[in-house]
């Protein structure tokens, strides 16, 4: 599993859950909701892992997985690879069980359709005894804990016999799996929420629906769902599909750009063929051939078709010569290919709502980071419907539906000095270099010099012969003997593979708080061992030897202390490092911004961005302000309202009590006489509280205007109809006193 803090976070809270769950009477269902692009399958495998490996109360699991279409053919494929090493589960087809039942940590895999149909050959009865409901009860009837994992469980939610058959199987527990779950009672959820999965650069930062189109709002639910019209309604496919295939050829050069070999794909969507319509892929073939020589032959083409799949081999390698593969709903489910950048949906579907299950397979991001061109971090669709409808699971600002691009007519680099935050991963699990940290913490521990080598083994107390006199009185420990309770105690010399155990559990309970994740716990033994390697290079690497010399009595609480010192010093460099910001050179302007449904167009002459959008929440100082610089045309050459996303907006670093952060002020104006003014409209109790905002922007153009730069700004309110500003570093802000606390006209 990759190092992603969502990731670790959704296999604890589902580990957690399922526990609690498993202990009490009857059957529980826990809904585990996670965007497209998260890594659903890699994130279940990690949890069943974990929960069959760390099991204390003696219970044997056995699980079924069932998934739509082919789904569950794929999810076994990379379940089986994830589990090749660790050997944590088998993973099974009906015909490969044994003794017809579910062994123990074994997973059977079902077509979802295929069992929900009563004539199916693993649903009815037969005289060898080997059907569904039999394999059940065999499961049952060894003693064994039955869990139903329902994968993609939206598209089961409407089956007739959906209940039917979650009933005939019985789970003592069900994880239902998807994006988007159906509206069912449950004991528990865990969600991945989309931001988090954003901001670890695993899927684009949104979608843009008709980017070089003019789009309007027709309806918003209350519901959140968005209904907009767009003036390509009136195009044809023809010029639909070039005007992707130019937004195919633009971000390929960017792609070149950032050094990678991604080759983006355009996906080009059919509906499926209505009773007494002609099919139009052959039409779809032909304008793509003729006006763009893109063709099965040259293998620029590929089709994926129930009847009909051309140049699929390698479709999915970043690098793969196809630009557009033509498909129909079929492949919605369960295909992957990460750099698919473009769809394309044509009128003739009668009604399609755009939501996550729709744009999932444009949301992946190719290399797994964002770019720094933030045209690579957008997925883009195009489509002549008359009416697109934007389901509230992506309308609350994922999907953009308003688009405006920078006025290059009049723009000239700007080349400021910006910074954002860095991100850490870090905060959950233990890193490649805690190992350092362990090195350390037992050099300035001087453990080599305290622990004994002398260890010959690993003895373990068991008790012998032991009789409870008094059973309604409690006792901490059944080794003290006293009136009600005596026994014999009784050392035994622990294996090899007792000793593995016991060391690998050493780690594990090392680790608090830390989430106990197989990677961590090695990284623990792995410090352990490098200490040997290091200081007592005569005993062999990860050996038998190393580990009974930390279990020993007389050594475990000197590594114990080592491994919390080392987690100390390795969690306090993270909030370090969590509060450093990077600085960024010669910051331009956006090229292109994409807004969502809360934005709202106003007609600015000067605004940098044309068209320009105003958020409708916006404050009122904001508007006001908007509207008096754009007023200034014989002064102002162009301004922009900048935004506060990492570093695709400006900022600059203002102190946070000793910590350096970075601040978005909010507007960039270029002066006629070549300054460039920064500002910050600021109201209310927010003008107040200004102070190291205002001290931070103040320090930045100073120091700018050492540097060459030609900078004016600071934060400005607006009172009684006008504009004031305060430029000062030893900002104040007296509401009946501004021109005595420093402050003047704009």
């Amino acid at each position: 599993m990759k190092d992603l803090d969502y990731q670790f976070k959704a296999v604890k809270d589902l580990n957690e859950k399922s526990n609690e769950l498993l202990d009490l009477h009857g059957k529980h269902t826990i809904v585990f909701k996670a965007p497209t692009g998260s890594g659903k399958t890699v994130m279940m495998a990690e949890y069943l892992k974990e929960l069959v490996n760390n099991r204390i109360d003696g219970k044997e699991l056995s699980f079924i997985w069932t998934a739509p279409g082919k789904l569950h053919s794929q999810s076994k494929a990379s379940l089986e690879n994830y589990f090749l090493e660790s050997m944590a589960l088998k993973c099974s087809n009906f015909e490969d069980l044994s003794n017809r039942m579910i062994g123990p940590n074994e997973i059977l895999f079902l077509n979802w359709e295929s069992i929900n149909r009563e004539d199916n050959i693993y649903y009815r009865e037969n005289e060898q005894e080997f059907y569904l409901e039999k394999v059940v009860e065999n499961t049952y009837s060894e003693g064994r804990t039955l869990v139903l994992i329902i994968d993609e469980s939206h598209h089961t939610a409407g089956a007739e016999n959906t209940q039917g058959l979650i009933g005939l199987i019985n789970a003592v527990l069900t994880i239902e799996v998807s994006a988007t779950p159906p509206n069912i009672r449950y004991d528990g959820s865990v969600v991945v929420h989309r931001q988090h999965v954003i901001d670890e650069e695993m899927i684009k930062k949104r979608i843009a629906i008709n980017p070089d189109f003019k789009n309007t709002i027709q309806q918003q639910s209350p519901e959140g769902d968005v209904t907009i019209q767009s003036d390509a309604d009136e195009s044809t496919n023809e010029f639909i599909i070039r005007t992707a295939l130019e937004k195919r050829e633009e971000i390929a050069k960017q792609f070149s750009e950032e050094n990678s070999t991604v080759n983006p794909l355009m996906l080009i969507q059919l509906p499926d063929r209505q009773r007494g319509q002609t099919d139009f892929v052959e039409g779809v073939k032909e304008i793509l051939k003729e006006k763009h020589d893109i063709t099965i032959d040259n293998r620029r083409l590929a089709v994926y078709l129930t009847d009909d799949k051309e140049n699929l081999a390698t479709i999915t390698k970043k690098d793969s010569s196809v630009e557009v593969m033509i498909f129909k709903q079929a492949i919605a489910l369960g295909w992957d290919c990460p750099r698919a950048s473009i769809l394309v949906l044509f009128r003739d579907w009668k009604s399609i709502v755009f939501s996550i299950q729709t744009v999932g397979r444009i949301m992946r991001m190719p290399d797994l980071k964002h770019y720094d061109i933030d045209d690579l971090n957008v997925g883009y669709i195009y489509t002549n419907l008359s009416d697109i409808s934007i389901h509230q699971d992506i309308a609350n600002g994922y999907a953009t539906v308003f688009h405006s691009r920078r006025n290059n007519n009049i723009y000239e680099d700007i080349e400021l000095l910006s910074c954002h935050s860095v991100r850490q991963r870090e905060r959950t699990r233990l890193a490649p270099r805690f190992v350092e940290f362990f090195l350390i913490a037992a050099k300035d521990y001087n453990i080599k010099n305290k622990i004994s080598l002398d260890v010959e083994g690993i003895a373990r107390n068991i008790i012998s012969d032991g009789k409870i006199t008094e059973p309604d009185v409690e006792f901490k420990n059944l080794f003290d003997t006293d009136d009600t309770h005596e026994g014999d105690l009784v050392s035994r010399q622990q294996t090899e593979g007792e000793i593995q155990v016991l060391f690998d559990q050493f780690s594990v309970n090392a680790l608090a708080p830390l989430f106990p994740e197989e990677r961590s716990v090695k990284r623990i033994n792995k410090s352990i061992y490098e200490f040997f390697r290091n200081e007592f290079p005569q005993f062999d690497y990860a050996g038998i030897q190393e580990q009974m010399i930390v279990l020993a009595n007389e050594n475990i609480q000197y590594f114990k202390d080592v491994v919390n010192l080392a987690k100390e010093q390795y969690l306090s460099d993270i909030e370090t490092r969590a509060k450093e910001i990077v600085f960024d050179e010669n910051w331009e302007i956006p090229k292109s911004i994409n807004y969502s449904e809360e934005y709202v167009n106003k007609d600015y002459d000067l605004s940098i961005m044309q068209p320009f959008y105003e958020k409708t929440n916006a404050s009122s100082v904001e508007k006001s302000f908007a509207e008096f610089i754009d007023n200034k045309k014989d002064i102002v050459e162009w301004w922009f309202k900048n935004g506060e996303r990492d570093g695709t907006f400006f900022a600059v670093p203002r102190k946070d009590g000793e910590d350096d952060v970075p601040f978005y002020v909010d507007w960039i104006v270029k002066y006629r006489d070549g300054r460039i003014g920064l500002f910050d409209t600021k109201g209310g109790i927010t003008a107040e509280t200004a102070g190291q905002r205002a001290e931070g922007l103040a320090k930045y153009i100073i120091n700018q205007n050492v540097e060459g730069k030609n900078l004016v700004g600071g934060i400005v309110i607006e009172k009684e109809g006008s504009f004031w500003l305060n430029s000062n570093r030893d900002y104040q802000y007296i509401e009946s006193n501004l021109i005595g606390s420093g402050w003047k006209l704009f």
